[in-house]
């Protein structure tokens, strides 16, 4: 039986996990950019989302973009090489990047995000 993993919160700050979130323009291009911090170990996971209407005003004017989510489940200690990565790969001179503090989760889920992205 393995060992108990630390509550979020008992956990070091470099270990908390991130739900990190962006939309890009099409499926291959979320798809690609999933695969590659994947294998990078940037993030643990990515889940490519339905595609989406995001409506939204850029250089004075409101657009109308299909957009496809990406949800990245990540930690604190690899936030700053993801977006990095993103930033490199993504399509959008001003791609959408947010990150929320996972204040809760099942205490294995979140020790195999810590894990997977540990090295």
């Amino acid at each position: 039986m393995s060992a108990p993993h630390p509550p979020p919160h008992d956990r070091p700050d470099d270990a908390r996990v991130l739900l990190v979130l962006s939309n890009l323009p099409d499926h291959d291009s979320a798809a690609a950019l999933a695969s590659a911090l994947v294998e990078a170990r940037l993030v643990a996971c990515v889940n490519v989302l339905a595609p989406c209407t995001s409506v939204y005003r850029w250089q004075g004017v409101v657009e109308t973009a299909s957009e496809v989510p990406v949800l990245m489940k990540t930690t604190l200690a690899r936030y700053a090489a993801l977006e990095a990565a993103i930033r490199a790969r993504h399509p959008y001179e001003l791609p959408e990047i947010v990150a929320v503090p996972v204040e809760h989760g099942l205490p294995a889920y979140l020790a195999w995000v810590a894990d997977e992205t540990a090295g």
